[in-house]
């Protein structure tokens, strides 16, 4: 299950971010999942749920913000649509997945302590 290396490396940076901003706590963290990006949400969510406990995000829910699949036409950008073939439907150029395969830490709200 690599949803449990993806929330380690998630908290790791997570760390780093208390570190540099002299944080306490985290009380709030969500992520832009693709639906392309080979992730299981719930998978992600339990072993977020699991190896939160006992750190900085103890008790700290994770959302999670799907984000669909979008090919694009390499050459004129006209979006390809999805289920036929990954052609420009104007041009006939090739399309690219232009959206929908990230794993990004989209918002985390850090607890600073008043100076």
């Amino acid at each position: 299950m690599h949803e449990a290396s993806i929330v380690q490396a998630l908290l790791d940076a997570i760390d780093d971010q208390l570190r540099a901003q002299g944080a306490r706590s985290v009380s709030a963290v969500r992520v832009r999942l693709g639906q392309a990006s080979g992730v299981e949400a719930d998978l992600l969510a339990w072993a977020w749920e699991a190896l939160r406990e006992g750190g900085p995000c103890a008790g700290t829910p994770l959302e999670l913000l799907p984000v669909p699949v979008r090919w694009s036409c390499l050459r004129c950008e006209v979006d390809v649509p999805l289920g036929g073939p990954l052609r420009c439907p104007s041009c006939g150029g090739p399309a690219a997945l232009v959206q929908g395969d990230e794993i990004v830490l989209d918002r985390l709200v850090l607890e600073v302590p008043d100076v």
